[in-house]
């Protein structure tokens, strides 16, 4: 009697290679979904303290832990305002607010929605402005503080995505020229013109910050969103 085949699964057949190739990526896709909604939490968490470390920079406070950083911004920011192009407070946030002006970026801020932090600083008070624009190689941003004078400039710090390092990444990593913009005006004398910006030669001091050293196109970058950025809080920096 003739032995019958018995007929098992082809390992090698075009069908069993396309059934396996699938498996694989739905097993893959599926677990890198789990990760990532797992790890989304801590990343959220990692954000937020880079942005209010961020803004605290901008206050002239580094050199601190993570701890004390989240806690030094409950302690300083009074509010996370959101207003609008003509002044008005949208929304008046709360101390150590992370729900109001700290959610917004840049999308926001083209629409007119802005961000403005009130801080205060050894009984000061104080204002930080986000600034949103274009380095060389893709976006910039930064965040202006100022005095209770809405003009004279108290600290800065700036970031970038993209920009060369040793030059135009120089913005964010050179503490020393972000240094420069201690004391400068936001507006030329006797007008209501944004003026502060980075120049290649300075011709007013009091408003001109010499632009980072072979890094020219990032440089104007910078001074066209200060500018830019500077003058949509107008209506604010301008109010008594």
């Amino acid at each position: 009697m003739a032995e019958v085949k018995k007929k098992g699964l082809n390992t090698n057949s075009n069908g069993y290679t396309l059934i396996y190739s699938t498996i694989i990526v739905v097993v893959v896709a599926f677990l890198l979904a789990f990760v990532f909604k797992a790890l989304k939490p801590l990343q959220d968490i990692n954000v937020a303290l880079d942005k209010k470390k961020q803004l605290l920079y901008a206050l002239n406070i580094r050199d601190i832990s993570d701890a004390e950083a989240a806690q030094k911004y409950k302690d300083v920011v009074l509010a996370d305002e959101i207003i609008d192009t003509k002044g008005n407070v949208v929304d008046k946030g709360e101390q150590g607010g992370e729900k109001a002006g700290f959610v917004l970026n840049s999308a926001d801020y083209k629409a007119g929605r802005l961000a403005l932090f009130v801080c205060k600083v050894d009984g000061q008070t104080k204002y930080i402005v986000p600034v949103y624009g274009m380095g060389l190689w893709g976006p910039i941003n930064g965040f202006i503080a100022l005095d209770a004078d809405k003009n004279t400039v108290y600290g800065a710090y700036f970031n970038h995505e993209g920009e060369t390092a040793g030059l135009g990444a120089e913005i964010k990593d050179n503490v020393k020229w972000q240094n420069l913009f201690k004391g400068k005006k936001v507006f030329a004398e006797g007008t209501r013109k944004v003026a502060l910006s980075v120049v290649k030669k300075v011709d007013d001091p009091s408003t001109q910050v010499d632009a980072v050293t072979g890094a020219t196109l990032t440089s104007n970058g910078v001074s066209d969103m200060l500018i830019e950025g500077l003058s949509k809080y107008l209506v604010f920096l301008t109010s008594k």
